[in-house]
């Protein structure tokens, strides 16, 4: 047979295998993702892995989108090694990259540090964060494909069940008579030096003595707990009759994003009660909120609480926020600027407040920990042993940006 007889015969076969990819339909996935590098959402998209024939077929429709959605592109031979996605899904193909501006010269960046030698798994796993974040990504859906391709874990993984504040008393069976009388919650486990109160689903308080605790009692509070309720009229009209002290007195704010007023408990802890309206600091928290079944108290006519936020204050909010979000894995409910709201268990929330505006100032020592109900604790504290340089944890408990100690 003679060779131009062979290389037709190549060029039928190549074209025939590159026409089982469904062109169209990638080429239109394609256009979703120019679509969305050309609104600023993405700053760089993917187009699907294609042997180098296959893509020298699609380079017309390449060129096409790019012109139609004023976007550069580039072809890359090798795309970065970052623990997204598997290996072998790129192996031995090619992938066009669409993007605007510098871009480009931000992905050269990463993929030059990311071909360092002897790079660690911790080093490895912030610049595949990076990468992520420069597809676009939000943090859950990096912290997923994270644990889909490497030995990443955050604390959702090991099933979140409930939410515990922990606060420190000098006088226990006072603080204890509070709580159970003035705010009728239900006493749900005690002992001589603790008594467990439930808020309202798996949201808890519990009080401990400062007895033997290992705190002196002298250390700033530096901790505020919102109970979530649709009844702030009725608990502020209770409070003044019981004559609780009031810091802030009730304040209503018709369109606002919540109403509320501050009381404090007899040893100084700070005591929120708080109602969300719908506005759009709060357009994820509202239909959670919603779907909450709230817990009745043992206060004349009814008073309930849906929950609680506890808020904690901080030095530096953005290592605060990035350790929330990437190390323990949880989404962000309400973003009030210089305050954000988590939900950490059905009805226990996290806030992360500047402790230059908040109510309470930052504090390296506090008067607070944090007990987390895990379904599989075991697993979480190896895991923190084998993936965390961090000496601040421990046996089973940590410390987060702020120095707050976390327990499960």
């Amino acid at each position: 047979m003679k060779k131009s007889s062979l290389y037709f015969l190549f060029l039928l076969t190549l074209l025939f295998s590159c026409e089982k990819r469904d062109f169209k339909k990638e080429s239109g996935q394609i256009e979703s993702f120019a679509e969305m590098v050309k609104a600023g959402v993405k700053p760089l998209a993917l187009g699907p892995p294609m042997t180098s024939a296959e893509l020298d077929l699609f380079m017309p429709e390449v060129k096409r989108i790019s012109q139609k959605y004023g976007l550069s592109f580039y072809r890359e031979a090798t795309l970065v090694q970052a623990d997204l996605f598997p290996v072998s899904s790129v192996e031995g193909k090619e992938v066009v990259l669409f993007y605007k501006g510098n871009t480009l010269k931000a992905y050269e960046d990463l993929k030059q540090e990311l071909a360092e030698e002897n790079i660690s798994a911790m080093r490895k796993r912030e610049l595949s964060r990076r990468f992520g974040r420069l597809l676009g990504y939000p943090t859950e859906r990096i912290n997923d494909l994270l644990a889909e391709n490497s030995a990443f874990r955050d604390l959702e993984d090991f099933g979140i069940q409930g939410l515990e504040v922990k606060w420190f008393y000098k006088d226990l069976v006072k603080a204890k008579a509070f709580y159970q009388t003035t705010l009728g919650l239900e006493l749900v486990e005690e002992s001589e030096s603790t008594a467990k109160f439930l808020i309202s689903g798996d949201s808890f308080l519990t009080l401990q003595s400062i007895a033997d605790s290992g705190y002196t009692g002298a250390e700033p509070k530096s901790v505020a707990l919102a109970f979530l309720t649709d009844q702030l009229e009725g608990w502020y009209a209770h409070l003044q009759e019981q004559k609780v002290m009031i810091k802030y007195p009730l304040k209503q704010n018709p369109g606002g994003p919540h109403d509320g007023f501050v009381a404090v408990d007899p040893e100084g802890y700070l005591l929120e009660f708080e109602t969300f309206f719908q506005h759009p600091e709060n357009e994820v928290l509202m239909p959670e909120l919603a779907e909450l079944q709230p817990k009745s108290t043992r206060i004349e006519g009814d008073l309930q609480f849906k929950g609680s936020v506890v808020w904690l204050y901080y030095k530096d909010m953005l290592p605060a926020e990035l350790f929330v979000e990437e190390s323990l894995g949880l989404t962000k409910s309400a973003d009030q600027g210089w305050a954000k709201v988590y939900r950490f268990s059905q009805h226990g929330y996290l806030g992360l407040v500047d402790g230059l505006r908040g109510m309470n100032t930052f504090s390296p020592e506090k008067l607070v920990e944090l007990s987390i109900d895990l379904e599989n604790p075991g697993p979480w504290e190896n895991y923190l042993k084998t993936n965390s340089p961090d000496s601040t944890r421990k046996a089973n408990s940590f410390k987060d940006a702020g120095g707050y100690q976390f327990r499960f």
